[in-house]
């Protein structure tokens, strides 16, 4: 194929994206020997050169840093927060050699990102609500306090996580357990929040950065970004400006009528523009725009035979008759107007957002294999309009502490598919068929909590909120309306949390909170003919969970010691899961599933040159009354470990006269389930083997300059991050996502 076509539009074949010539293989592993040795050598309990001072400054260097969240839509220390919240600092993943969000998050015990090959195509589950294949997330995604995504079952939104490069951002919160009283629907499994830097209006900076990265066997990848902070007016406002651009370099390879090299390589582009103005100490406002657009060449997935669970080409290899590149679009726009009257702050949210998707499937097998048609595709194209405005009060600290909000959103969504088939021999094009579904959903939501501190020991938080949506669907095949559903659903969720603080470090906390997803409308079912199921359910209605949760939350040896530990147990009923219905899939509500599970987390500060971390999940999900389209009770839900952790190591020396560190992290993933054993499950099982990796870093600050260097997969394992098994049912293999091979990757940043 040739590397001159371009992204074609719905009714075109998709081939290969225009990418920047491939460079020559470069020799990384050198950069990463100083530091990997200094990290080996130097014994845990050697001492400081220098002579140790007993100052007060000294001290504070060996504490850990206070992490400051926004979790419960107030500004505090992570420690005070009555729920397991983390924090992954943006300099720390970029360290690291990050790039999506599989990168980011899905190295955390008991989160895991099914990813269905490549950034911007992933699904989240957290504490395992999952049922393996969904309409409708059940992890919520915020941009700073904007809610981002459809909450319906008809635009994607289950399966295209906001995977938002690390652009100006200031850390990643992920909050685990429902959220549905403060953030609304989705917010099943916990939430992801993306929190940016505001301009500075004190002082003029910003940074640029390079760098490079290439997998084993991969073609070279790199990266340019930069930041620029303007002040307008001194302590008044400002204006921040940042842009990046990453090109992945691609290492799988296909085989097939369409072969290449490097299928998978493709560009990533963003924008962010950000304004802050405060003309007085009580008023600020924030005006936002991002834009990314996401593009590749084709799928990291390779096939692989169920039976033997091994690849059928061979290692990072695919059969491909065309290609399948895809490309994804988002912006988002938003306004944050805060005003504090004294007694309570008013902050006014107004945003809008704008997703477009373009994708190419290559269905030639899928179809037979029909010797009359060289190759045959599946086009698909999405778009969504989302506008949201929230008003929400908030108290002082106090005694008795409120807030109160209301929430509307209305999202347009459409989705095409073109079904096609080039004729034997070069032949012409030929339409097999269309479809359009275009859809609606809007949602007014009014929640609000209250905090009651009788003294400086107890807390008693008791929270609600009331959603009410409407939505309609409908559904055109070959351009003759076939369907038309509306629907309308309202949804409760309540919050009660108790803390008590043990001293002035350290506290306990019981949660109990709900969370919820919509229903929806359901299109008529059809059958082998194209008629028409009787009988078909109009409508799928919400499904609920309660999560209860025992926490612990301690800083301790002089705050050099972060200890975090929490147990839950979850109730999920009216279980929304796909149910095939002739030559169709619709959602209905069945069966009811418990989940149970333990999260330890340590930080330690052992001086003022070693950092240990370590985290773990133990988490066990199952049925608890049959599901007739997934499985009987007893069954063990997909895509979560029963056990997973991390450790990591972190050392800081000199090298040369200049600050260096070296890091080395371990990361533990049990065996999952992609879905059910039971016979006819709308989502067959594929056991996904448990894995280890390794990962290590090296750097160097000199002045302005920074060097960081890394090696991901340090032992090159092919771990399998995600399984899509739903067209083993018509006797075709897995397609199966692994970690990429071991990836040397050096970034260099100069700060101004």
């Amino acid at each position: 194929m040739s590397r001159s076509t371009r992204f074609a539009p719905l009714g075109a074949p998709l081939e290969r994206l225009p990418c920047h010539q491939h460079f020559r293989r470069h020799r990384l592993a050198a950069l990463l020997v100083p530091g990997l040795a200094a990290l080996c050598a130097s014994p845990l309990w050697a001492q400081s050169a220098a002579p140790a001072a007993d100052t007060r400054a000294e001290r504070d260097v060996e504490k850990l840093d206070v992490v400051t969240v926004t979790a419960t839509r107030r500004r505090e220390p992570v420690r005070d927060v009555p729920l397991r919240v983390e924090t992954l600092g943006a300099e720390a993943m970029e360290r690291g050699g990050s790039a999506s969000l599989a990168d980011y998050v899905g190295g955390l015990p008991g989160v895991d990102v099914k990813t269905s090959g490549g950034p911007g195509r992933g699904a989240v589950t957290m504490r395992g609500v999952s049922v393996g294949e969904q309409q409708i997330a059940t992890v919520g995604m915020y941009v700073d306090e904007v809610a981002f995504g459809s909450s319906s079952a008809f635009v994607g939104g289950a399966n295209t996580a906001l995977d938002l490069s690390l652009l100006d951002l200031r850390h990643i919160e992920v909050l685990r357990g429902p959220q549905g009283t403060l953030y609304g629907a989705g917010a099943m499994g916990g939430l992801l929040k993306y929190v940016t830097n505001e301009p500075d209006s004190s002082q003029f900076s910003g940074k640029l950065g390079f760098g490079v990265r290439q997998a084993r066997g991969g073609a070279l990848g790199h990266t340019e970004h930069a930041v620029l902070n303007v002040p307008l007016s001194q302590d008044v406002a400002a204006v921040r400006v940042a842009a990046f651009n990453d090109h992945e370099g691609g290492y799988i390879d296909a085989v097939g009528k369409a072969p290449g090299e490097h299928i998978n390589d493709g560009n990533t582009r963003g924008a962010r523009v950000s304004v802050l103005i405060e003309p007085m100490s009580k008023m600020k406002l924030g005006l936002a725009h991002t834009q990314q657009e996401i593009q590749r060449n084709g799928l990291n997935v390779v096939e692989y035979d169920a039976a033997k669970g091994a690849p059928i080409y061979g290692d990072l290899r695919r059969h491909l008759d065309t290609g399948e590149a895809y490309q994804l679009k988002t912006r988002l726009s938003s306004a944050d107007f805060e005003y504090d009257f004294g007694w309570a702050r008013l902050n006014a949210i107004a945003s809008t957002q704008r997703q477009d998707g373009a994708t190419g499937q290559d269905a030639t097998a899928l179809l037979g294999n029909n010797p009359a048609f060289d190759f045959v595709a599946l086009n698909n194209a999405y778009g969504l309009r989302k506008q949201t405005q929230e008003l929400r009060l908030t108290s002082q600290r106090g005694v008795v502490e409120w807030l109160l909000g209301y929430y509307r959103t209305k999202e347009t969504g459409h989705v095409g598919q073109r079904l096609w088939a080039q004729a034997a021999g070069g032949g012409g094009e030929m339409t097999l068929t269309t479809t359009g579904q275009p859809s609606e959903y809007r949602e007014r939501a009014l929640y609000g909590d209250v905090t009651w501190n009788p003294n400086s020991t107890w807390s008693l938080t008791l929270g609600a909120r009331v959603a009410e949506n409407d939505q309609v669907y409908t559904v055109f095949i070959n351009d003759a309306l076939n369907s038309s559903a509306p629907s309308n659903d309202t949804a409760k969720t309540y919050l009660a949390t108790l803390r008590y603080a043990l001293d002035k470090t350290s506290n306990v906390y019981f949660r109990a909170a709900s969370g919820y997803r919509p229903g929806g409308p359901n299109s008529p079912a059809i059958d082998a003919n194209g008629q028409v199921i009787p009988d078909t359910p109009k409508t799928f209605g919400h499904d609920t969970l309660w999560s209860y949760e025992l926490g612990y939350k301690a800083d301790l040896l002089d705050k050099r010691l972060n200890v975090e530990a929490a147990l839950f147990n979850i109730l999920w009923k009216d279980m929304q899961q796909p149910k095939a219905l002739g030559a169709s899939t619709i959602v209905v509500n069945a069966g009811k599933a418990r989940v149970r599970g333990l999260e330890l987390s340590a930080r330690y500060k052992v001086d003022a040159r070693w950092n240990l971390e370590g985290s773990l999940a133990w988490t066990d999900p199952k049925l608890t009354e049959d599901a007739p389209a997934l499985g009987p009770a007893g069954s063990r839900l997909p895509n979560t470990a029963k056990l997973a952790f991390t450790l990591g190591v972190r050392h800081a020396f000199e090298l040369a006269g200049q600050p260096s560190y070296a890091g080395l992290n371990v990361r533990r993933v049990g065996q999952r389930n992609a879905g059910f054993d039971s016979t006819g499950s709308s989502v067959p099982n594929f056991s996904q083997p448990g894995y280890t990796l390794v990962d290590a870093q090296w750097g160097l600050e000199m002045g302005r300059w920074q060097l960081a260097t890394f090696v991901r997969n340090l032992t090159d394992k092919r771990a399998i991050l995600g399984a899509d098994t739903a067209l083993t049912a018509f006797g075709l293999p897995l397609n199966v996502t692994t970690v990429a091979p071991r990836t040397l990757g050096a970034n260099l940043t100069f700060n101004f």
